[in-house]
């Protein structure tokens, strides 16, 4: 099969009609015809039966439909990619990160950067560490902020700064005696948390930790990310672990955070690019930042 020919079997499959395949690639519905002809004569088989006016996927095109699929993908990856390497021209600063870093850290690194590089372009944007990955290899953003340790042959990882996972309540939970000293994991045995989903890396390792208590702590709720759990807590529903940037995001009296012993470290990853060197706007906004997660891991020391 051509890629034209893989591009109309994902339109067709995708809206059921050969005529709103067509304008979904902006083609017309003779030409759309043609090359779904051309695709089967040269496969030897149908791709699609019509079953009261829509066209159905055979058997054989089911089995075909995963490997297009992929296929599909890396075509919109690929360009993607293009579109990034065409409007290189333009140097600006592209930055993606967590949640959690983005609440924290940039708002106040970014004003003062901007103080510096007033007529810099600044592309700022949040996603999960498995999509700022992506990102940074279709040239989408060139600095990446994570709290989960990336191995890729062509991404750098960088370490800007370490805390530690963070024990946090609602208001009112501890005394302010015991919010004066870490919290210890052992005391959360039995006790009903808040868990991050386990296919989060921090996720997976406290839900290890916290299985091995005796008796064990129990999950019941688990979500997606540490903002979320964060508002929970806030709303009276229960403790969470969570990273120290998450403890210290939004307002600090809606919680009660106290340091996990053992120490359990999180450290603040910088992903970029092997093949480049940051411009001294990246460079200058990098410094911020990591001024700004050390002073403020500093004031949970």
């Amino acid at each position: 099969m051509r890629l034209r020919h893989v591009e109309l079997f994902q339109a067709v499959l995708q809206t059921g009609s050969l005529t709103a395949a067509a304008e979904l690639l902006h083609i017309s519905q003779p030409a759309a015809s043609k090359i779904l002809q051309h695709a089967e004569q040269q496969l030897g088989f149908a791709l699609f039966s019509r079953v009261r006016g829509k066209l159905l996927p055979t058997a054989e095109a089911r089995i075909l439909q995963r490997q297009t699929e992929r296929l599909a993908a890396e075509l919109q990856d690929l360009r993607r990619l293009s579109d990034s390497l065409r409007r290189g021209e333009e140097r600006a600063l592209r930055l993606i990160c967590t949640p959690t870093l983005a609440q924290t850290l940039l708002p106040d690194v970014v004003c003062g950067w901007r103080a510096e590089f007033p007529h810099t372009r600044c592309d700022l944007s949040t996603q999960h560490t498995s999509e700022i990955i992506q990102a940074l290899l279709l040239r989408e953003a060139d600095l990446g902020l994570t709290l989960q340790r990336v191995e890729h042959p062509d991404l750098h990882t960088e370490v800007l700064t370490q805390g530690r996972m963070m024990a946090i309540a609602p208001p009112g939970w501890w005394s302010d005696q015991e919010c004066a000293t870490p919290m210890r994991l052992q005391n959360m045995a039995g006790l009903s948390l808040i868990g991050l989903d386990t296919r989060d890396a921090l996720g997976g390792l406290l839900r290890g930790h916290i299985q091995e208590l005796d008796p064990p702590a129990r999950i019941d709720i688990s979500v997606q990310t540490y903002q979320l759990a964060r508002m929970l807590v806030a709303a009276g529903q229960g403790l969470a672990l969570v990273d120290p940037f998450t403890a210290l995001s939004g307002n600090r009296g809606d919680v009660q955070a106290r340091p996990l012993e053992p120490v359990i470290p999180v450290p603040l990853y910088l992903l970029r690019r092997c093949d480049e060197t940051p411009s001294a706007a990246q460079q200058a906004l990098l410094k911020r930042l990591q001024t700004l997660a050390i002073d403020l891991l500093d004031e949970q020391r």
